[in-house]
């Protein structure tokens, strides 16, 4: 799976950053740069992808 980071702004001014395709902690290590250049975190909404480790998430793939 692509690894991507999309930023959504929203018309007041909020921002969302969300990414996908990382596993584990990989997603926060390369969101960070983006979300302190645009300040304060109000929530985190972390998702499943997130609590795999890496040969989970290569099982999954192969099927195993």
């Amino acid at each position: 799976m692509n690894r991507t980071i999309e930023i959504t702004v929203a018309k007041d001014g909020q921002t969302r950053v969300e990414t996908k395709g990382f596993v584990g902690a990989e997603c926060r290590d390369a969101s960070r740069y983006l979300e302190q250049a645009l300040g304060l975190q109000l929530d985190e909404l972390l998702k499943p992808g997130f609590h795999q480790s890496e040969s989970v998430q290569q099982q999954i793939r192969s099927g195993s």
